[in-house]
């Protein structure tokens, strides 16, 4: 199996393609570690995973905007399993807003989430992994890092600092044998974008009918199109992939 026996933590494991990916790379013989809030979900998932694949899963419950926290996934998750392979750096907020209408209270709780902390993670992560000299670091990155919406601002500037991080950890820890890459997910009708499409007064019907004309590959993708990227990352096929850039977005960034 492609994952057997990695130790794998994803970082917004209870919802959308985080939940996906904690399913998914069990399957294919991975132990799960989830960091998140949501402790009813994480917990559900983690029976889920230990009755359908029977292997090992573990919910660590924190908030990840605080260092301490994440020091203590990294902590907690080496304490029960011993090592670390594999770190998904997928937990984030999009909200919506211009650079005009950013106050420092929305800046400060986006980079929070979707810089501050996958930074101080990857810090404690990479401390473990350097001990056995290998691990993969998956960035879930967005196309707004390449520039952003109008009405994305703050949001595109945490990804552009999270691909920055991505391509800092790819160059100066591949002599101890951490590799970093990036998977860029496309247009994908989450549950958030639904809501914000929903209070724009339009459905999904109207999110697919506008994918079908504007995404080259003709619809919006899923959650589950991103998974199989994410885990040839995590394993040990791509022992010679690093600083890459993946982009899973139907054509609709190239």
């Amino acid at each position: 199996m492609l994952l057997k026996d990695k130790i794998i933590i994803i970082t917004g494991g209870t919802k959308g393609l985080g939940k996906d990916l904690a399913f998914y790379c069990a399957s294919l013989g991975a132990n799960i570690v989830i960091g998140g809030r949501n402790e009813t979900d994480g917990n559900n998932i983690v029976k889920s995973i230990k009755k359908e694949y029977k292997n090992d899963a573990l919910f660590i419950k924190g908030d990840l905007s605080i260092v301490s926290n994440c020091e203590m996934l990294i902590k907690q998750t080496v304490s029960y399993f011993k090592s670390i392979d594999g770190l998904v750096n997928y937990a984030g907020i999009l909200p919506v807003s211009s650079i005009i209408d950013t106050d420092e209270k929305l800046f400060d709780d986006v980079f929070n989430i979707n810089i501050k902390s996958p930074f101080f993670i990857t810090k404690f992560a990479i401390a473990e992994m350097l001990k056995n000299k290998k691990g993969s670091i998956v960035n879930i990155g967005s196309l707004h890092a390449y520039g952003g919406e109008e009405n994305r601002a703050a949001y595109a500037v945490s990804k552009g600092a999270l691909l920055t991080l991505t391509k800092h950890l790819a160059k100066n820890y591949a002599k101890y044998g951490i590799r970093a890459n990036w998977v860029t997910m496309g247009w994908v009708a989450t549950p958030g974008e639904i809501a914000l499409r929903e209070s724009q007064g339009k459905d999904l019907d109207w999110l697919n009918k506008t994918a079908e004309k504007i995404i080259p590959m003709g619809r919006l993708q899923t959650t589950k199109d991103h998974l199989p990227a994410i885990a040839y990352l995590l394993s040990d096929e791509s022992s010679q992939v690093t600083g890459s850039e993946i982009h899973v977005t139907g054509g609709f960034f190239i």
